[in-house]
C-alpha cells in the first residue's frame, strides 16, 4: 500500500501550497524560474540548429558545372550508301 501513502503525502503538500498561492498578488503574473528555464532550453536548441545548418551550408557547392554539348553520333558515313552495297 505504498501508493496510498504517496497520494496522502501529495494531498497534504497541495493543501500546504494552496494558501501560499492565495497570498500572491493576482494582478502580477510572471513566468518565473520555470519559464526562464524553458526559454533558455529553447534558445539553446535554436542556437545548436543554426550552428548545424551553417556547417551544412558551407559544404554545399552552389556553382553549377558547365555543361559540355556532346557531338552527335553518326550512324553511317556520308560517303557510303545506307544499304552498305
Amino acid at each position: 500500500m505504498p501508493d496510498m501513502y504517496a497520494t496522502q503525502a501529495a494531498a497534504q503538500a497541495v493543501t500546504h501550497v494552496i494558501p501560499l498561492a492565495q497570498e500572491l498578488d493576482k494582478n502580477k503574473v510572471t513566468p518565473g524560474v520555470l519559464g526562464f528555464i524553458v526559454f533558455a532550453v529553447m534558445a539553446g536548441g535554436v542556437w545548436m540548429l543554426m550552428k548545424s545548418m551553417s556547417r551544412h551550408m558551407e559544404r554545399v557547392n552552389f556553382e553549377e558545372a558547365p555543361r559540355t554539348p556532346e557531338p552527335p553520333k553518326a550512324t553511317a558515313r556520308p560517303s557510303e550508301p545506307l544499304g552498305g552495297e
